[in-house]
């Protein structure tokens, strides 16, 4: 990166010990990783690398040249050896015979699955014949900030002979394809002493005759550029600062107040995301004198664009007199002014053939003082589209420091974002699950149904804010979780139902997380097991604390985000067989728990009229996972019964009508279905998952 403070050179990792006991496949995927493990090499996703491998033909037994280059939809620094394409480099070279010019040039796409070696179901990416066409055995293509601020220079021809000499070369700006194959090509032929070559606003291909040689002159070329920016930025960038930079926990303040509005006015059609950035790259950027005029200009690189749009939205806001209301209120306008801007953006650059237009929002929306927040279908599509721009930023940095920056130009914009290849890689996406797009806060996160919740919908496509007291049992969710789905979504919050201000914290960070709220499950519990005359006043406030207080300051918060996102909301309680039918022994927990159904029947009637539903769910005697049954609880009911604690499970199970018992993921189901479109026209409603009882049916 370029960043005021420069993080130092690149590191040359490679172990020779290690490589020399690898296949050359391995060690292409050795090369990859370690490219793809630094960012200041390339971005997620962006970049491929090659190998021309000696291979025995599984049809003729003879010795054949197959590349092997990195499929559609990899990412180098994650990619495993199945995540690259192979094929024939003899069948590569035949598609020049067939190649019908430019106009024809996305048909040659069409050829790749022709060139297949061995049946390998890896699509091949757009950019094989780029990886093909170059006469070196091992070839990488990369992204990083630096050499794209050379790329993206007014005279980034002139800056490329400035700092290489003649070792890198220069291309024009060549959209991604056949053609640009072909122009490698013939560049390497002309110029058989170079060891790269730039890419006006695209980025950066090397080589070599070793995964070794390739590797360490893509970082020595990467190394070069960034001392050279190092030693030319002195002073001010991006003309110095405008605006005083906020402290952390007002941005946060601001930040939590913004997404959760920005997101109701934007998720019409489908759920979005987000994602909230205050580094110090990015608060140099919309802090600065050239933030209007820069953001303007949209990014440099197809990668970074795809992944942006054609350019951000920059909040009107004044950290010198930050009144965030007035922003809100001005909210509605400016993306209504973005969208129109976007239809005319299509109506100017589109072709006879394009496709319909997207979504009109924009991705990126820029905060002077505050910092960055993005908006995407998923949070991990959030959180990249917000690298991204921060590479852009680095990009725009080093650029409009030693030159004058350059977008991409609007047309050559809209035609890749519109390209009949990428709409054809959208249509191939999986259908989005239920839940996607979704957030749900689930209280008691950290315990056996709480947990299960969270693991079924996130399951379904949610993200989940995990909150209880045990910070231990919060950590090991929150990894068991991240094992089994993804880090981005899942977080975890310190949350004392009892506590007002840490249930209202929690549900700011879960705002500033991941941009708003959806889904409210409010699961909290303990249980309590006394005869009226031995239970305590603290022992009845604790019951009544967590079971009823507890539950209506989770919902009263919850209430406020949505009626702050304005895109309705769901909240499911989760009660107790025991707040339908009287239980002797446990008055104070029975009576909270009735409460609880109470409180959940009102609030169904508050919240219809702004389409927040409001439903129930009451389990029985849930014994696997729970942290209520344990200790003294699980003692007292044994007690009760007369029975020892192992003896309970089979108890409770042949009470029931249905003599099953009930685990978890049995009322995790019901939470799902209530959380649901499944039951879009319910509210007000209880669900019991007891396996049967009489005394609990609802009248």
């Amino acid at each position: 990166m370029l960043e005021k403070t420069p993080s130092g050179s690149l590191k040359n990792l490679w172990d020779e010990a290690r490589a020399a006991t690898m296949s050359e496949p391995e060690r292409l995927l050795y090369r990859s990783n370690l490219l793809g493990s630094d960012k200041r090499i390339t971005n997620y996703g962006g970049g491929n690398t090659s190998a021309k491998v000696m291979e025995k033909d599984p049809l003729t037994g003879q010795m054949v040249e197959v590349l092997w280059v990195k499929g559609s939809g990899g990412d180098v620094g994650t990619i495993k050896l199945d995540g690259f394409s192979t094929l024939y480099m003899d069948k590569l070279n035949a598609l020049k015979g067939l190649y019908r010019g430019l106009e024809h040039e996305d048909e040659m796409v069409g050829y790749l699955p022709h060139c297949t070696f061995n049946l390998n179901p890896r699509a091949a990416s757009i950019d094989t014949p780029l990886h093909a066409y170059v006469p070196k055995k091992h070839v990488d293509h990369m992204h990083p900030d630096a050499i794209i601020a050379i790329a993206a220079s007014a005279d980034s021809r002139a800056l490329t002979e400035k700092i290489f000499g003649g070792e890198i070369g220069w291309l024009p700006w060549k959209r991604p394809g056949y053609e640009l194959g072909l122009w490698l090509e013939r560049f390497c032929a002309e110029n058989p002493d170079a060891r790269g070559v730039i890419l006006e606003s695209h980025g950066l291909f090397t080589w070599g005759d070793t995964a070794r040689e390739s590797y360490e002159t893509t970082l020595e070329i990467i190394n070069k550029a960034m001392a050279w920016f190092a030693s030319e930025i002195t002073g001010d960038v991006f003309g110095g600062q405008k605006v005083k930079v906020l402290a952390e926990d007002e941005r946060r303040k601001v930040a939590e107040k913004l997404m959760p509005a920005i997101r109701g006015m934007i998720s019409e059609t489908e759920g979005k995301l987000g994602h909230f950035d205050d580094s110090e790259a990015v608060l140099e950027f919309v802090s600065s004198n050239r933030l209007d005029a820069l953001a303007a200009l949209g990014t440099s690189c197809p990668d970074h664009f795809l992944r942006t749009k054609i350019r951000p939205l920059v909040i009107d806001f004044d950290p010198e007199n930050p009144d965030v209301e007035a922003v809100l209120d001005g909210l509605p306008a400016a993306i209504a002014a973005y969208r129109e801007g976007y239809a005319d953006y299509y109506e100017r650059c589109k072709r006879d053939n394009s496709p319909a237009m997207r979504d009109p929002n924009a991705v990126i929306y820029l905060v002077p003082g505050v910092g960055m927040i993005s908006f995407a279908k998923d949070k991990a599509t959030a959180r990249i589209s917000a690298e991204f721009y921060v590479n852009a930023i680095n990009v725009m940095r080093g650029a409009s420091s030693v030159s004058t920056y350059c977008g991409l130009p609007e047309q050559e914009a809209f035609d890749i974002e519109y390209w009949l290849l990428e709409e054809a890689k959208l249509q191939r996406m999986p259908k989005p699950k239920p839940l996607a797009g979704k957030i749900a806060l689930v209280t008691g996160g950290a315990g056996g149904i709480g947990k299960a919740t969270a693991f079924r919908l996130a399951g379904e496509g949610a993200c989940v804010m995990l909150a209880d007291i045990d910070d231990t049992a919060l950590e090991s969710a929150r990894l068991e979780l991240s094992a089994t789905f993804s880090k981005d979504i899942v977080r975890t919050v310190h949350l004392n139902v009892t506590d007002e201000q840490e249930v209202a914290s929690g549900f700011s960070e879960t705002s500033v997380e991941f941009g708003g709220l959806d889904i409210l499950v409010s699961n909290a519990g303990l249980a309590s097991s006394a005869p009226i005359e031995d239970t305590t006043l603290d022992l009845w406030n604790r019951n009544i604390d967590i079971l009823a207080t507890g539950y209506f300051l989770v919902s009263r918060a919850a209430f406020r985000l949505f009626r702050h996102q304005k895109a309705g909301g769901n909240v499911v309680f989760v009660s107790s067989k025991n707040g339908l039918a009287a239980s002797p022994g446990a008055s104070a927990y029975c009576t909270a728990k009735a409460a609880e159904i109470h409180l959940a029947r009102c609030l169904a009637l508050e919240g219809a009229a702004a389409g927040i539903r409001v439903n129930t769910v009451n389990p029985d005697a849930v014994l696997r996972g729970s942290k209520i049954w344990t200790g003294e609880w699980k003692e007292q009911r044994a007690a009760a019964y007369k029975m020892s604690t192992d003896e309970l499970e089979a108890h409770y199970r042949d009470r029931s009508m249905l003599k099953r018992s009930v685990f978890p993921e049995d009322i995790a189901e019901a939470i799902y279905f209530l959380a649901s479109d499944m039951s879009a026209k319910s509210t007000g409603n209880i669900i019991n998952v007891d396996a049967g009882n009489a005394q609990s049916f609802t009248r």
